[in-house]
């Protein structure tokens, strides 16, 4: 029978007609938004522009009717909402993905009409309310209507909502005077129910990552809370009543009951909570799970409770009053993986505000007690007055054995932690106090001790230990009274005072002491990590002095150890303060004299620096200037040089990542004397090209005694101002440039006697008359030294000084043979003019002399 219906031509054109329409359906839903676009744009920009005083923009609008079939889906991509004036600039709202469902019969209403929603969600969004000092809310964007009525029908859109979503929301609230600063992150929220009643019902789901803080504290961070709940809403009386709810924070639940109404301006609540059981898990499940372990795995005993009433109306002077207990008795646990167990945990703890009024809410630390093994620890306190001047009294007392605490608590450590903490303090403080540094108004008293300490860590290449460490607590100061460590070799003994540890702990103040810092034996290399290739050590970080210090060290090290550098008798004082150590007459005796030192370290730029002014004595020049990479490469010759040296030497320049000099940045100037010393040749290739390329002296025999050089450099190149030696009665003088790369370009001016230039020269000197020897009594002979240390060439004019000096005795010859010449002719002249006749016509004085000496140029060449 079916087989005969669907063969008849009717049904076969039904079918047709059937396909045909759900295509052109299919086809129309495709572009149905396209033709509706421009409309939506225009509604919501007219919305925009008739109620929000702020710059809005966003990327895209885009219609679909198949997204949310039956009802049509407008998305909104990339909308944020800027604030104007006074917050310009900040970001309000932002939501990568708004999405609006409607009705699709409301598509096609006038761009004038008000279109219902039935539902709004946002994907990656954020939030951001900020309190100015004015007290004024960026959220106040609202633009101000005269009536109700105008308001309202400006409205393009209303909300006829069924149900809303956030996913992934970061909302964020500050406020500039208190300081206070909340946010809420990863923030996942739904909501079902029927909006459009006055008085309905919401099914919620709801959990987030909270975090806390106020003046830089942070009292909660990243805190885990949900909350699946069911409120009912009166919109008539603005009331909000918890009925089903399940609440969590971290692990810890939480049953709400109660409501919260508007009024007027103010909140209304009625409001309580407990957890609901009274298993002492409960405590452990407030500790985040990454902390906490495997709580399925725990022993317990005893009970936890917490208990919170909060009634009372929230305004602009008042908070409700409220009531909030933490309670334990008699409990214990133990980790099923652990030996060892907490036993005897008593805890009442409150938090109670009686009046409404801010000022009046106190903490009570009534009870915290708890014991391990042998060892008994109890602590108590009180926080009130934390409006106006917050006053804090708290007492400790007991003894913590450190090595239990792993063996209690999951805690992570690579190595195992021992010693002893013993507590007995009682302080009562105010935070006025703390921030204006009146320390007197603090009470202290009490002592803490640490013995028996052993820590290893990467941060050192080998245990450290502490002997004994003892603090004790005056009224207005805490002072160090002993401190004894050791770590491989080292030891040190630390004295001495903090005066603000409460402005650092409390106000993040930095953290001021005053404290003398002895050892027999410090090495470097007991404190250096092993890991300093480690994969979590970034590479490119570099290290920074505290800015929390400010701090002073008067220290005595009897030796101290850097790499292969001995040095010894160690004194000085180090003020440490904004990220800089300065020192004041750091003394040591170190390459057989002492180096005195002044000057600072500073990390506070981005590209750490340093100034020194060095004073060395009677410094072994070999050893220091072979072993300090610095000196090194301002004069590498002077490992060559035997004896010891006095200098000042001020420098100053960057450092490295490692605190080391960049020796590319260095700038300054060394002046320095020689005493006792000489050189020895085979140590350097430049001594050694001199000795074997200048024949006229001996290296080893220069007289470098008391001789001075005048040093200064910039930019890694070393400029040598001209300074005088001698080699016996040979006279020297010296100057030029080389850089830290080892290039050099020297020149050298020799004053040598010519009876070092050879025999020759010599029996010439033995023809002259003394006068004429004295003339060229010494040579100026001039060489270059140019190329490396490492690789030198030596150049020099002996060869035309000795030529000059050749030319120099002919000439001396000829004038010699000359002033003879003269003095026979002028004996002649004389002579003939006594036996002339006086009336005898006189030929010309000149022409005789001319004469004459043609004659004796004959003779001469004769």
């Amino acid at each position: 029978m079916n087989k005969k219906i669907e063969n008849t031509p009717a049904f076969k054109k039904i079918l047709k007609w059937f396909s045909i329409t759900i295509l052109a359906l299919l086809v129309l839903l495709i572009i149905a938004p396209f033709f509706f676009k421009d409309k939506i744009k225009a509604i919501v920009t007219k919305t925009i522009n008739d109620n929000i005083n702020a710059t809005v923009t966003f990327k895209e609008i885009d219609v679909s009717l198949l997204k949310s079939f039956p009802l049509a889906n407008l998305t909104i991509d990339k909308i944020s909402v800027i604030n104007k004036k006074p917050f310009e600039g900040d970001t309000l709202f932002f939501s990568e993905e708004v999405n609006l469902k409607m009705k699709i019969s409301e598509l096609f209403k006038k761009a004038d009409e008000t279109i219902k929603l039935k539902s709004i969600s946002v994907k990656n969004s954020t939030v951001n309310i900020i309190f100015n000092k004015e007290d004024l809310g960026n959220y106040d964007i609202a633009i101000k209507n005269e009536t109700a009525a105008s308001s309202a029908k400006s409205d393009s859109f209303s909300f006829d909502i069924e149900e809303y979503s956030a996913e992934n929301l970061k909302f964020t609230y500050f406020d500039v005077n208190s300081k206070m600063k909340m946010s809420l992150d990863n923030i996942y929220h739904s909501g079902k129910g029927n909006f459009k009643d006055d008085i309905f019902e919401i099914d919620t789901e709801s959990k987030a990552n909270l975090s806390f803080e106020k003046d830089g504290t942070k009292f909660m961070n990243n805190l885990a809370i949900s909350l699946d709940a069911i409120i009912a809403i009166d919109l008539k009386n603005s009331k909000y009543t918890f009925k089903e709810n399940t609440g969590f924070i971290n692990q810890l639940p939480l049953e709400f009951n109660g409501s919260i109404q508007l009024v007027d301006e103010n909140q209304l609540y009625d409001l309580s909570f407990k957890t609901p059981t009274s298993s002492f898990k409960n405590l452990l499940a407030l500790i985040p799970a990454e902390y906490a372990g495997n709580l399925n795995s725990i022993k317990t005993e005893g009970d936890f409770n917490i208990n919170g009433v909060v009634k009372g109306t929230l305004s602009e002077k008042t908070i409700p009053a409220f009531d909030i207990s933490f309670a334990s008795k008699k409990a214990m646990f133990k980790y099923a993986d652990l030996p060892k167990s907490v036993q005897n945990i008593n805890i009442n703890y409150n938090i109670v505000n009686k009046t409404g009024l801010l000022n009046d809410t106190y903490v009570n630390i009534e009870k915290l007690t708890f014991t391990i093994d042998k060892d008994v620890f109890s602590a108590n306190g009180k926080v009130f007055n934390i409006a106006e001047n917050p006053q804090i009294n708290l007492e400790a007392k007991g003894n913590v054995n450190l090595e239990n605490v792993s063996k209690v608590y999951p805690i992570s450590l690579d190595k195992k932690l021992t010693g002893i903490l013993k507590v007995a303090v009682i302080t009562a403080f105010d935070m006025n106090s703390i921030e204006k540094g009146n320390y007197q108004n603090i009470k202290n008293s009490g002592n803490m001790s640490l013995s028996n300490f052993k820590y290893e860590g990467i941060e050192f290449s080998k245990p450290f230990f502490i002997d004994n460490t003892s603090i004790i607590f005056n009224p207005n100061q805490i002072k160090l009274k002993e401190f004894t460590a050791k770590t491989g070799d080292s030891d040190l003994d630390i004295k001495g005072n903090l005066d603000n540890f409460y402005g650092f702990l409390f106000k993040n103040q930095v953290l001021k002491g005053d404290f003398t810092l002895n050892s027999n034996l410090f090495k470097m290399s007991d404190f250096m990590s092993d890991n300093a290739t480690n994969d979590d050590t970034k590479k490119g970080d570099a290290l920074k002095i505290p800015s929390f210090l400010d701090c002073t060290f008067s220290a005595n090290a009897k030796k101290v150890v850097y790499d292969t550098m001995d040095v010894s008798n160690v004194t000085g004082v180090l003020i440490v303060k904004e990220e800089t150590v300065r020192l004041q007459n750091l003394k040591m005796d170190v390459f057989g004299g002492n180096i005195g030192m002044n000057g600072l370290v500073s990390t506070k730029q981005k590209v750490s620096n340093f100034t020194m002014a060095l004073n060395l004595k009677e410094l072994n020049i070999s050893e220091s200037f072979s072993q300090l990479e610095m000196l090194k490469s301002i004069a590498p010759i002077a490992k060559t040089i035997e004896g010891k040296i006095n200098s000042t030497i001020n420098l100053s320049g960057n450092l490295t990542d490692e605190m080391t000099p960049d020796l590319k940045t260095i700038s300054g100037n060394l002046l320095g004397q020689l005493l006792n010393t000489k050189l020895k040749a085979s140590n350097s290739k430049v001594l050694s090209l001199l000795d074997n390329q200048v024949g006229f002296f001996d290296v080893g025999k220069l007289d470098l005694n008391e001789a001075s050089a005048n040093l200064s450099f910039n930019n890694g190149e070393v400029i040598v101002k001209p300074f005088q030696i001698r080699y016996e009665d040979i006279r020297m003088e010296i100057g030029g440039t080389h850089g830290f790369d080892q290039a050099m370009n020297y020149t050298i001016k020799f004053d040598v006697p010519a009876k070092y230039l050879g025999t020759e020269i010599t029996n010439y000197i033995q023809k002259l008359s003394p006068k004429d020897a004295e003339k060229i009594k010494s040579v100026p002979i001039n060489a270059t030294l140019t190329g490396s240390f490492g690789n030198p060439t030596l150049k020099t004019d002996v060869k035309q000084a000795t030529t000059n000096l050749v030319n120099q005795f002919i000439q001396q010859q000829k004038e010699s043979l000359l002033d003879k010449g003269k003095d026979a002719l002028s004996n002649l002249l004389n002579k003939k003019a006594t036996e002339a006749d006086s009336t005898k016509t006189k030929k010309d004085t000149s022409d005789k002399i001319k004469d004459v000496l043609n004659l004796f140029k004959k003779k001469k060449n004769n």
